[in-house]
């Protein structure tokens, strides 16, 4: 994973380490990253975490827009920054889903993408 991204400023390993360091930065909770790769036609990386309240969630989605900005990585869009429940930032090589803990737990996007890889894994192992 170590492709330039769209605007060739970042390698997808730089924007990975851009995006942990602004959310360790912001305190985010239980930061996890999910590879992807191979699996979604959109994205190698997810990076899913949690926000104390919308006001936190939507602050972290803010700060990490800004600073992708300030390294030339244009985000592709943004959205859910409203009600700050769920917000998406989409960096084109990484998809960052920040979450009330509330949210995260219902819709559970890391065992999601866990069962997906074991059932692509079982697959091709039973081809």
């Amino acid at each position: 994973m170590t492709k330039k991204t769209a605007d060739d400023t970042l390698t997808s390993d730089q924007l990975r380490d851009l995006v942990i360091s602004t959310l360790e930065d912001l305190k985010a909770i239980d930061i996890q990253q999910i590879n992807v790769a191979g699996q979604n036609p959109l994205t190698d990386l997810f990076v899913v975490a949690s926000g104390n309240s919308s006001r936190h969630v939507k602050s972290m989605a803010e700060k990490l827009v800004m600073n992708a900005k300030a390294a030339g990585c244009q985000p592709l869009g943004i959205e859910g920054e409203r009600e700050a429940e769920w917000v998406l930032v989409d960096l084109n090589d990484v998809i960052v889903h920040l979450m009330l803990p509330q949210s995260r737990a219902f819709y559970n996007l890391e065992k999601l993408w866990e069962a997906s890889s074991q059932q692509r894994s079982s697959a091709g192992q039973s081809a």
